[in-house]
Order: structure tokens, then C-alpha cells, then sequence
């Protein structure tokens, strides 16, 4: 069987690149293995927010004294948040079987691996079944780093110790928690379990919390779980894993903490081995599948989209390499830029950050001037924040007065983030921001305040 377009792998580079490339008229063939929409869309973004959002619920009711709001006895089902959870993520993967099927994608669900190329394109099997594509664009995503501490693999195996696929169907909350990790995955599940009930501990190697996040904002962050009775151990290393507790070191001394349950939370690596890809000799660096700003990789119409190249982990920017790869296939110009990537952090108060940080500007040698304003110049987060403590920090070169970073804690920032991005993809200037007209009482005004301090 043979086909104009062969993907592996069915998470949002994968299965965006198959709508867009059946859209176009390509015959195209879709491998998944697993479950069409990936880790992020089954056991990542989208389900940990369905149980994110029950958590941001329970806590507005349970705190909703605040506003004027008395609730009583004001519990939390979890059976019923992870039944709800489920149910969303059932009605997106049948949306996007949808599509697929509307852009006359062929899906096939089952192991693909490379056999090698002939004379009409690669070989591809699956299932026993054959297929041959005149190109492939390998999007197989990443799994989680699974590292040889002591008593991590008696743990798996007997449950006591979770990845991201499995806290996210536990079927009661645990009286303990450890997350190792404190990145964006176990921020976010300890936001969760710590509402929830759990008591939950963060054990990270760094000194602070949420990896390249801007450093003022990630010490607020922080502040804000401890305040809700988060503990963290900062600079600690985990030497061991027990059933029940989690052993750490900390300056050459060990300590312990108990932990009923414990969430491996220390990155992601690109999904690479078994795929064949040695057949022709398509070039790793560090793991990763290595591709240029057009996403092909050495070998000839051969493209490699998302997690398994490794440049940024986030579903988003998966769909634009995704994007990128198809529009290069159809003979269009499009290349694949990485400097107005937005993150998220979807804990409650949210996080958003996109471009330069002052850390990374620094390290890069940019000239910049920062300015720095409270969240409280917004007229809505005053109204619906008691006690707020969030911030906005706007970064601008200084030679152009050209818009290179913008970060912020608090309410709706992962919805206001991805105009600064706009900001910076299009290289706007300070005087162009101050011509823009904000929607008022808005938190994304925020922005605005912040450009006129300059």
C-alpha cells in the first residue's frame, strides 16, 4: 500500500501534520501505537487540566469567604473528577478521529517500525501489514526520564511509584505525596493532590522551582505553595525509594519523608529506539532526532516533528514544527522559529512567560532594561484576587525598544500570555504597544501599564 505522506505517531505534531496534510490533498498514512492524541492529549496537558480546573473549583468554594461566598462542608469527589476527566478526553480524541477522518487520513492504531527504502519510498510495517510512503515525518513524541535510583523499579512494579500515565488514574488520593521533581508536571500535580488533600512534598535538585521560569516569578510561585502547605526540599538529591518513604540528601546528609505514593516528575526524552530509524540512517544527537529549521532531518524527505527532536517539549510548539514540516512538503517557504514560544504553568495563580528572561538575556549579552509592575494596576485582578500577589515583568532591548520578553503570575496569564508572543514574533517596539487599545477592566491590561513605565 503505498501513500504520498507515512506518519508515526499520533500526538499533536502527528496528528495536526495528518488533518493538514490530507487537507492538502496528500494521501496520508497515520501510525499511532497507542492512543490518538499522545501523552499530551491523554495522559499529559489536557487531562491534568480537567483535574486542575476541579481543584481551582474547590478551592474558590472553600475559600469563597473572601467574596462575600459561605460554603459548608465542602468536599471533593475524586472518583468523579477522574470520571469527568476521562469524558474529556474521550469527546477531544473522538474530535480529532473526526478530522482525520474528514481530511481522509488512513489511521492505522498499532507499532510502527522502518524496514528501509526502495525504489517508491520507505517501507514501513505495522501490524504485520506493510506500507510504503514517498516521505516520512516521524512525530513518536517523549516518555518519561525514568532514572536508576535505588528502589525505583520494585517501585513501578508494585505501584507505589507513579509517572505522569498513572497518577493521573488514581483512584483515591493518597494521605502522602512526593513528587521528585519540581518542573511544570509536578508543580501542577501538586497543586492538585494538595487541594485535594494530600500532603505532598517537592524534592528537587536545583535551588528553585519551575526550571527556566523567570527566577522573581518562580520564588513567588513558591511562596504561594507553601502558603497552601506545600513543602519543598530544594537542593536535595534522591538517593533512595522506599515503600513508604522517600530517602534524600541534602549538603552530604540524608533525610527521609514519608510517602505513600511518589511521582517520578524529572523530564521527558525523545521516543526514538525500536522505531528502525538506523535502516536509514536518520541522525540522532543526544537522543533526539536531529532536524533543521524546515524540520527534515539528513536524510532525504524525511521530517521529524515535536518531542522527538527535542528543541522545545510543549504540545504548541509541536503543532507549528508540525505545520512547518507539511507547508515544506508542498513546496511552501516556512521555517521554524523558537524565540516567541509561550509557557504555561497552570497552577492557581497561573504562570506565562514568553521570550527573554532577565537570567537568559543576561547569559545571551543582550543589552535590556527591565521594568516590573503588581498585578494590582489591573482593576480586575483586584476584584476578583484578595490579597494577590502576582506580578508582570516586561523586558525590551535596549538598543530598538523592541518588545524580547514578558512573564507573569496570576490570574488568566495562560490566556494573556500569547500576546506578548505576538509581541515579540513581530517584533513590536514599545511606542507600537502604547498605540494598542486593551479591553478595560481587563488583567491583560497589565501589559499595557507595564510598557508605559518605560
Amino acid at each position: 500500500m503505498n501513500y504520498d505522506l507515512i506518519i508515526i505517531g499520533g500526538g499533536p505534531a502527528g496528528y495536526l501534520a495528518a488533518e493538514r496534510a490530507g487537507h492538502a490533498g496528500l494521501n496520508t498514512l497515520l501510525i499511532e501505537k497507542r492512543f490518538v492524541g499522545g501523552v499530551c492529549l491523554n495522559e499529559g496537558c489536557v487531562p491534568s487540566k480537567a483535574l486542575l480546573y476541579s481543584a481551582k473549583v474547590l478551592d474558590g468554594a472553600k475559600h469563597g469567604e473572601k467574596y462575600g461566598v459561605i460554603a459548608a462542608n465542602v468536599t471533593l469527589n475524586h472518583e468523579a473528577v477522574i470520571e469527568r476527566k476521562n469524558k474529556v478526553v474521550k469527546t477531544l480524541v473522538s474530535g480529532i478521529k473526526g478530522k482525520l477522518k474528514k481530511s481522509k487520513v488512513t489511521l492505522v492504531e498499532g507499532f510502527a517500525e522502518i524496514v528501509g527504502k526502495n525504489a517508491e519510498g520507505y517501507e514501513v510495517k505495522a501490524n504485520d501489514q506493510a506500507y510504503t510512503g514517498k516521505r516520512l515525518l516521524i512525530a513518536t513524541g517523549s516518555m518519561p526520564v525514568i532514572l536508576p535510583i535505588p528502589g525505583t523499579k520494585e517501585g513501578l512494579e508494585k505501584g507505589y511509584v507513579l509517572t505522569n500515565r498513572e497518577i493521573l488514574d488514581l483512584k483515591a488520593i493518597p494521605a502522602s505525596l512526593v513528587i521528585v521533581g519540581g518542573g511544570v508536571i509536578g508543580l501542577e500535580m501538586a497543586s492538585y493532590f494538595n487541594s485535594a488533600g494530600s500532603k505532598v512534598t517537592v524534592v528537587e535538585m536545583l535551588d528553585h522551582i519551575a526550571g527556566y521560569t523567570d527566577g522573581e516569578i518562580a520564588e513567588i510561585l513558591l511562596k504561594n505553595y507553601q502558603k497552601k502547605g506545600v513543602e519543598f526540599k530544594l537542593g536535595a538529591k534522591v538517593v533512595e525509594i522506599r515503600e513508604g518513604a522517600v530517602v534524600y540528601e541534602i549538603n552530604g546528609q540524608k533525610m527521609s519523608v514519608e510517602a505513600d505514593k511518589v511521582l517520578m516528575s524529572i523530564g521527558r526524552r525523545p521516543v526514538t529506539e525500536g522505531l528502525g530509524l538506523e535502516k536509514i540512517g536518520v541522525e540522532l544527537e543526544r537522543g533526539r532526532i536531529k532536524t533543521d529549521e524546515k524540520g527534515k532531518t539528513n536524510i532525504p524527505e524525511v521530517y521529524a516533528a515535536g518531542d522527538v527532536n527535542g528543541y522545545s517539549m510543549l504540545a504548541h510548539t509541536a503543532y507549528r514544527e508540525a505545520e512547518v514540516c507539511i507547508n515544506n512538503i508542498l513546496g511552501k517557504k516556512d521555517i521554524m522559529r523558537y524565540n516567541a514560544i509561550p509557557s504555561v504553568i497552570y497552577t492557581n495563580p497561573e504562570v506565562g512567560g514568553v521570550g527573554e528572561t532577565e537570567e537568559t538575556a543576561k547569559q545571551k549579552g543582550i543589552e535590556f532594561e527591565a521594568v516590573k509592575i503588581s498585578m494590582m494596576y489591573s482593576g480586575r485582578y483586584v476584584a476578583e484576587n484578595e490579597g494577590g500577589d502576582g506580578i508582570c515583568k516586561v523586558l525590551i532591548d535596549k538598543k530598538y525598544r523592541k518588545i524580547i520578553g514578558v512573564h507573569m503570575i496570576g490570574s488568566y496569564a495562560s490566556e494573556i500570555i500569547y500576546g506578548a508572543g505576538l509581541m515579540i514574533e513581530t517584533e513590536m517596539r514599545v511606542e507600537d504597544v502604547k498605540e494598542l487599545v486593551f479591553p478595560h477592566p481587563t488583567v491583560c491590561e497589565i501589559i499595557r501599564e507595564a510598557i508605559f513605565e518605560f
